[in-house]
């Protein structure tokens, strides 16, 4: 990693924590889904950046992948998670937290839990940044369990690259035996606890999207959505909604055949087996050498 990269990451980083600031501040329960999308949406964009994928504003079991699409009136309710990404020249910052919107604040020990695997894992690698994968999975699991609570195993941090969300390694919830330790570069410790079997399966549409080929498509309304989306996300995913904010009612129509061409990912709900709710805590850092920087920390 150069030292303009390195500048880029902690930029992305500096500004997803004013974005998640202002997150805390605007969400309230029964706020419309749709308003604090489009505001964090723009909130990022007005900080000069842009998202590196669309806000993920999952309630109670839905553990992530969900974003809100035009005239959805779904509100903010129970317990929300709100994970957001914020990329700079490509470089990006994937931070999440967890928001009990409940009367009586019955999630608060669910949330603490994976706050409390998210500073341990971090805590550790600032101790020994030769910490390995399976000793992360391993602090992870026991903070979780500690507190009565079950991690979601088949989900996961991961490594970052320029322009990718999702890279190499995963970074497990649970000891998994790995004992491959962090080479120099951008990563994202995401643990998730849950009250439930500890599992999740694929759902309907999160109404998130990504291309995955570049191929021509023989519709009108669908090369020109593939042009905008080249042209501001690359290879990062986006919305259905800012999509149809752009483009009008037929975007969504568009998008479906381009999904069925093979063009665009869809990406699913994540939903957790038993239908109890999850927790999410989450923050990038950086090993550099012998150090871990965590970009979206605030200090």
């Amino acid at each position: 990693m150069n030292q303009q990269e390195l500048a880029d990451y902690k930029k992305a980083g500096e500004i997803a924590i004013k974005v998640v600031a202002y997150a805390k501040e605007i969400i309230k329960a029964n706020t419309s889904l749709l308003e604090i999308a489009q505001k964090i949406h723009k909130k990022i964009e007005d900080l000069n950046a842009i998202a590196a994928f669309p806000v993920n504003l999952s309630i109670d079991d839905v553990a992530a992948h969900y974003h809100p699409v035009t005239g959805d009136e779904t509100k903010a309710t129970g317990l929300l998670k709100v994970d957001i990404g914020v990329h700079v020249n490509g470089f990006v910052a994937d931070t999440a937290f967890s928001i009990d919107l409940t009367p009586d604040n019955k999630y608060k020990e669910l949330i603490q839990s994976s706050e409390k695997a998210l500073e341990n894992s971090l805590r550790l690698l600032e101790k020994n940044p030769d910490s390995t994968l399976n000793e992360i999975g391993k602090i992870i699991q026991e903070t979780i369990e500690d507190n009565g609570f079950s991690p979601v195993v088949n989900l996961s941090g991961h490594g970052l690259e320029q322009y990718e969300i999702h890279a190499e390694p995963s970074i497990p919830n649970y000891a998994n035996e790995d004992n491959q330790t962090f080479k120099s570069g951008a990563y994202a410790i995401e643990p998730f606890a849950t009250t439930g079997q500890g599992k999740i399966y694929e759902g309907p549409s999160s109404n998130i999207f990504a291309i995955i080929s570049e191929k021509n498509t023989r519709n009108p309304s669908a090369r020109k959505i593939l042009e905008y989306v080249i042209k501001k996300y690359k290879t990062l995913p986006f919305s259905l909604r800012e999509i149809q904010e752009k483009f009008g009612a037929m975007s969504r129509l568009a998008i479906k055949q381009m999904v069925q061409e093979g063009i665009l990912h869809d990406f699913p709900q994540l939903i957790e087996k038993s239908h109890k709710p999850v927790s999410q805590t989450e923050h990038t850092f950086i090993k550099e050498k012998n150090k871990i920087i965590i970009t979206t920390r605030q200090q």
